[in-house]
């Protein structure tokens, strides 16, 4: 099959012939039509989130699947499916509560095994990881929807337990953030967007934030957020993984507010220092939100549905397999506002 491959941190993937995945029992292989291109794939082509080499990255992803392995018992060939990235083990604790993002024996296509910018994608435990797919959700959408969508819908909506006319303030309007927007404002909240981008932020504003805020100067953000929502957000979300914006979030927050980590937070910055007086002071949760389970795809998918949520709005650029591995090594700079999308066949 054909595969996006690279053999050292940093080198420009190419496109190349390799070996079909096996299916193990429990297992299915899905051929992919769609699959997003997402900064966590960035962060372990750069070598911040290590990966065995030579690897094919890829973690958001739709399809059809291809082959069922022995046992599996709630997907059948043809069926049309999408994956979250974390799949869990199916047997643990945490998979049989359906909290199989946290399962500690996890496995992630594109981190601990060969990934989905790739023809086909082998996913284990499939009875429990496996999302079939409504006929109203095509599979550009359902890529949209596999890691930045999902982990901002449980993040706003699971985890910063949003409610309606409650203040949302969103850190950062890539994937993750403008995904945030559109939760939170299906959810009823109001949203304040933040980012140093005009063309991320216009594009919240088009996605009904309320308000929009420029990155630049955060103590003076955090003054604007008190002012504006009367003392502070309900919830801040950090959805890009630095330091001071996570920080900055905590700042903002009214008295028993929540702050949820998105962003990924490596190497250095891992121990990340946050206002714990403030945390102690004002009662503050502090939440992260690492993906979204299968078993908790059916409120976000009838949703999407339904048209409340239309990830596929979010898209800013579908592509071919032969464009995916620059589209990688573009995240080294600035990129435009939305996702990326491979399309491996015809929509």
């Amino acid at each position: 099959m054909r595969a996006v491959v690279f053999d050292e941190y940093g080198q420009t993937p190419d496109v190349r012939e390799v070996a079909e995945p096996g299916c193990p029992p429990g297992a299915v292989v899905v051929r992919v039509e769609a699959t997003g291109v997402c900064r966590s794939d960035w962060h372990a082509w750069k070598g911040h989130d290590p990966v065995a080499l030579p690897h094919t990255p890829g973690h958001e992803f739709a399809g059809v699947v291809d082959r069922v392995g022995g046992g599996v018992t709630r997907v059948q060939v043809g069926d049309r499916v999408t994956v979250p990235f974390t799949c869990g083990c199916g047997v643990c604790d945490f998979c049989r509560t359906g909290q199989a993002q946290v399962c500690p024996d996890q496995y992630q296509p594109g981190f601990t095994g060969p990934g989905s910018f790739a023809e086909l994608v082998m996913v284990p435990a499939a009875d429990t990881n496996v999302v079939v797919l409504p006929d109203e959700v095509d599979t550009t959408a359902a890529a949209a929807l596999g890691c930045r969508f999902a982990t901002a819908f449980r993040a706003v909506q699971g985890q910063g337990r949003v409610g309606a006319g409650q203040w949302l303030v969103v850190l950062g309007c890539g994937g993750v953030g403008l995904s945030a927007v559109m939760v939170g404002v299906a959810l009823g909240a109001r949203v304040v967007a933040v980012d140093l981008s005009p063309a991320a932020l216009t594009r919240a504003r088009e996605l009904g934030a309320e308000l929009t805020l420029d990155a630049a100067d955060l103590s003076a953000l955090v003054e604007r957020v008190r002012e504006v929502t009367g003392g502070g957000a309900h919830v801040g979300v950090d959805a890009i993984g630095s330091p001071s914006v996570a920080a900055a979030s905590v700042r903002l927050l009214r008295p028993r507010g929540r702050h949820v980590q998105v962003g990924l937070l490596l190497g250095p910055d891992a121990a990340t220092a946050l206002p714990m007086d403030l945390v102690v002071s004002r009662e503050l949760e502090v939440l992260g939100s690492h993906g979204m389970a299968a078993a908790d795809y059916p409120v976000m998918m009838a949703l999407v549905a339904d048209g409340r949520l239309d990830p596929a709005s979010l898209v800013g650029r579908v592509i071919g397999l032969d464009e995916a591995g620059d589209a990688l090594a573009a995240m080294d700079g600035p990129t435009g506002p939305g996702l990326t999308v491979v399309r491996l066949t015809p929509s």
